[in-house]
């Protein structure tokens, strides 16, 4: 015999009196593929509803009977199975349920080979491949994601039948899992230690936030194409909060300089080029030389990671490299290269970045990311408004560089402080000198 399946807003009239009317029924999963609906009204008894998966991603949804609001239910539970119900006759919950498997096991066998409910899996499927034609990059790091932490343990589960409980488990347990070290293909996925200290635990956060914002954005889509019953479970779940606000590295003008001076000259360029333009390395490999334009002094990021074009404002240092750098060649070349002529590649910025950086004995050490940051923080800190610093980065708006780089601005509240604050006689010594340059 099927089991009944309880649930504390449907399963008596005094619950049920306490939704809210609603066009939309309240639904519960009873079986996989089937859930039992009840739609309130303004007044008089509600309706129960039966939905059951058709196959390719569709639904059946019927109105079976009334609900047992106002009235005791026409039948007893042991004719309900084979009794032929009419809308007008009174059902309970449970003998709702029974009767909409009933309705579910009558229906014609050539239903009996479809595939099954809408899954995780299924709507994972159908996210990535939309990414995969409209940001290839940001496909990439969602199918990552989705191998290592959302298929294996929710990829099976229905869609419908996921509880914001379930949801704020498996997130609770990213925060906590050991950290995932890129491997070559063919390779066991080799795993590391959550770095020790808060922004270890912060790091973890920040990614299973990241790998939670890829599974909502896949369940949102397969909600808004009416496929699954209601977007509340994913809604409910918290993210971990006050994890992104990281302390940003960045290097100072003289770092910056003893950088460049101790690189290689075959990676210099493209170290020179990060500084000029705080750009990401896989837009620098992608430029060709017809990319940069002297008459009006920008450079043309033909694809960036958000699939948006845009030019990159450069100053009269920046421009002169580049002129340099471009002068001479035909416009379809790449404009940063290596010694033999090929384009640098994915993940070629790494040992180059790091053999400078331990030659000029920069500490803590930066990544070359992390001269993005730089650009970005000497120019916020240099009075540039943050809008121009998001556009000449390839944001949309400023909330990406007012989270990370707003503190660095020029503010009337420093100037305040620093005019008014409380002074109590503090004076340096002389026999002490700064030796890390300006900034």
């Amino acid at each position: 015999m099927a089991r009944k399946v309880k649930d504390k807003t449907l399963d008596s009239r005094e619950a049920r009196q306490r939704l809210k009317p609603s066009g939309k029924p309240y639904y519960r999963t009873i079986d996989p593929g089937l859930h039992i609906g009840y739609r309130k009204p303004r007044s008089g008894a509600g309706k129960w509803v039966v939905r059951h998966y058709a196959g390719d991603q569709t639904y059946v949804v019927e109105t079976i009977a009334t609900a047992d609001d106002l009235s005791d239910a026409t039948f007893n539970d042991r004719d309900i199975s084979k009794a032929q119900i009419r809308a007008t006759d009174v059902l309970s919950f449970f003998q709702a349920q029974t009767k909409a498997r009933a309705l579910r096991d009558g229906r014609s066998r050539s239903t009996a080979g479809i595939a099954g409910p809408l899954t995780v899996d299924d709507a994972m499927d159908s996210y990535l491949e939309y990414l995969e034609s409209h940001n290839p990059r940001t496909a990439t790091d969602a199918r990552s994601r989705n191998k290592l932490f959302i298929r294996p343990k929710l990829g099976h589960l229905e869609i419908d039948s996921i509880s914001a409980e379930q949801l704020q488990r498996w997130l609770s347990a990213i925060g906590k899992s050991p950290r995932y070290v890129r491997s070559a293909a063919g390779e066991k996925q080799r795993q590391l230690p959550i770095r020790a200290g808060d922004d270890g635990i912060r790091a973890r956060r920040v990614s299973a936030n990241r790998t939670f914002a890829i599974l909502r954005a896949a369940l949102n889509r397969a909600w808004r194409a009416g496929k699954t019953v209601s977007d509340r479970a994913w809604r409910s779940v918290e993210v971990f909060g006050g994890v992104e606000a990281a302390r940003v590295r960045y290097l100072t003008v003289a770092e910056a300089k003893r950088l460049i001076n101790a690189c290689d000259a075959e990676f210099k360029p493209m170290l020179q080029a990060a500084l000029q333009t705080g750009a990401r390395y896989s837009e620098l490999c992608r430029l060709q030389v017809h990319d940069f334009n002297p008459d009006v002094g920008t450079l043309a990021v033909r694809r960036s990671k958000s699939g948006k074009p845009r030019h990159v404002i450069l100053t009269d240092e920046g421009i002169s490299l580049f002129r340099e750098l471009t002068i001479g060649r035909s416009g379809g070349e790449t404009l940063l290269c290596r010694n033999d002529g090929s384009a640098f590649r994915y993940g070629q910025q790494k040992r180059p970045t790091d053999a400078a950086v331990k030659r000029a004995k920069i500490t803590p050490p930066i990544t070359f990311h992390g001269l993005r940051h730089t650009w970005a923080s000497l120019s916020v800190m240099n009075g540039v408004p943050l809008l121009v610093v998001a556009k000449n980065l390839g944001h949309s708006d400023t909330k990406m560089v007012e989270r990370h780089y707003g503190h660095l601005a020029p503010s009337y509240m420093a100037d305040a402080i620093r005019a008014g604050a409380p002074r109590f006689g503090f004076k340096p010594d002389t026999k002490i000198s700064d030796m890390r340059g300006t900034r």
